[in-house]
C-alpha cells in the first residue's frame, strides 16, 4: 500500500450499508490511506483503493494486507428473516467464523496493529427484561445461527490476539438505521408514508437502536484510542424507544402522522404467530436494551446524533428517494 505517510487501513464489507458510510468518513477525514474490499468489482473512487475479494476460509490476504495498520472487518453473511439453506449454521460459519479467523490469522502475521470487528448484539441474546439492559459483562447467549457464528468469530479473534501482538476491538450493535437503510426499517417507513393503519399503538417495550452516524463514529473512535485495546463495546444511540414511540416519531419525521390502533401486545403476538411470523412479533413487542456506559467511561465517547436527528436524516433520505422516483416516473409517461 502506498500510504503517502498515512496509516493504511483495510475495510471489508466496504460497499455494504455500514461499510459505505465508514469508507466515506475515512476518505473525508484524510487521515488514512484506505483499501476497501468488496465481493464485487466497484467503480473507481478518488482516494480509495478497491479490491475485489470474498471473505472465505481459504482467501489469500497477503497482498491486500501490505502496509495495513488497522482492519475494519464488517463483511459478513447477514442475518436473514427466511433462511433457505439446508444447513444455515455451516453457511454462516464459513464466512462469519472461518472467514474472519482466516483474515485475523493472516493479519497478525502481516503485522497489523489493531483488528476492529463489528459483531452483533445477537451475541448477547435476543431480548432483555425492561430495565435490564445488556452489558459487555453478560455471559454470551446467542440463539440463532448468525449470532452463534459471530460469537465464534469473537472467540477466534481473542485467541489469535492472545498469542500475537495484534490488538482487537469488538463492537456489538443492535439494529442500525440511517440513509439508505433497507429491510424492515424501510418497510415501516413505506407503511407510514402510505398512511397504512398499524396495530402497534399500545406496545410498551424498550429497544435500543443505533444510527449509522453514531456507529461509524464509535468505530472511528476505536481506531487509535489506547483504552479500546482488547475490549468489547456495545453500541447504541443512548435513548431507548418503544415500538409505538418509534413509529410515532418516525411518522412525524416523514410528515405523515402514524395511524396506530391500540391493539394489546398479546393479541399482536398471537396475530404474528398465526401467520408464522412469531419472531417478528417478538421483535416488535419485546425489549432489547443496551447499556453503553462502558464506551462512555472507557473511551469518553457519546453518541454524536440524537435519536431525533437520526430519524430526521433517515426520513429525509427516504422522502428524497421517493421524490426522485416519482419524477422519473413522470418523465417516462407518454405526453
Amino acid at each position: 500500500m502506498t500510504n503517502r505517510g498515512l496509516p493504511g487501513v483495510l475495510v471489508t464489507g466496504a460497499t455494504g450499508f455500514v461499510g459505505t458510510a465508514l469508507v466515506e468518513r475515512l476518505r473525508h477525514e484524510s487521515q488514512f490511506h484506505v483499501r476497501a474490499v468488496s465481493r464485487r468489482a466497484h467503480s473507481p473512487v478518488e482516494g480509495i483503493e478497491f479490491i475485489t475479494k470474498a471473505v472465505a476460509p481459504d482467501s489469500d490476504w497477503s497482498a491486500s494486507l501490505r502496509g495495513v495498520d488497522t482492519i475494519f472487518h464488517l463483511a459478513a453473511r447477514v442475518h436473514v428473516m427466511r433462511e433457505t439453506t439446508a444447513d444455515p449454521l455451516t453457511e454462516f460459519r464459513n464466512v462469519n467464523t472461518l472467514g474472519t479467523e482466516n483474515l485475523a490469522r493472516q493479519a497478525s502475521q502481516a503485522g497489523v496493529r489493531r483488528f476492529i470487528y463489528v459483531s452483533s448484539v445477537k451475541v448477547n441474546g435476543e431480548a432483555t427484561l425492561p430495565g435490564r439492559a445488556f452489558t459487555e459483562r453478560d455471559t454470551p447467549a446467542p440463539l440463532d445461527a448468525y449470532g452463534v457464528s459471530k460469537y465464534e468469530a469473537e472467540l477466534a479473534l481473542r485467541d489469535i490476539s492472545g498469542r500475537t501482538p495484534m490488538e482487537f476491538v469488538i463492537i456489538r450493535p443492535p439494529l442500525v438505521y440511517g440513509p439508505g437503510v433497507g429491510a424492515n426499517f424501510r418497510r415501516m417507513m413505506e407503511w407510514l408514508y402510505r398512511g397504512v393503519p398499524l396495530p402497534f399503538g399500545a406496545i410498551h417495550n424498550q429497544r435500543s437502536l443505533v444510527s449509522l452516524d453514531n456507529l461509524v463514529d464509535l468505530i472511528i473512535t476505536c481506531t487509535r484510542h489506547p483504552s479500546a485495546r482488547n475490549q468489547t463495546f456495545l453500541a447504541a444511540d443512548g435513548e431507548d424507544l418503544s415500538t409505538t414511540d418509534l413509529l410515532r416519531r418516525l411518522g412525524s419525521a416523514l410528515g405523515r402522522p402514524a395511524r396506530l390502533a391500540p391493539v394489546p401486545e398479546g393479541l399482536v403476538k398471537i396475530g404474528f404467530a398465526m401467520i408464522n411470523q412469531r419472531d417478528v412479533g417478538q421483535r416488535l413487542c419485546g425489549s432489547l436494551q443496551l447499556d453503553i456506559s462502558k464506551a462512555r467511561d472507557c473511551l469518553g465517547w457519546t453518541p454524536r446524533a440524537s435519536v431525533t436527528e437520526g430519524l430526521r436524516r433517515v426520513a429525509s433520505d427516504f422522502l428524497e428517494l421517493n421524490r426522485s422516483a416519482a419524477a422519473a416516473t413522470r418523465q417516462e409517461l407518454p405526453a
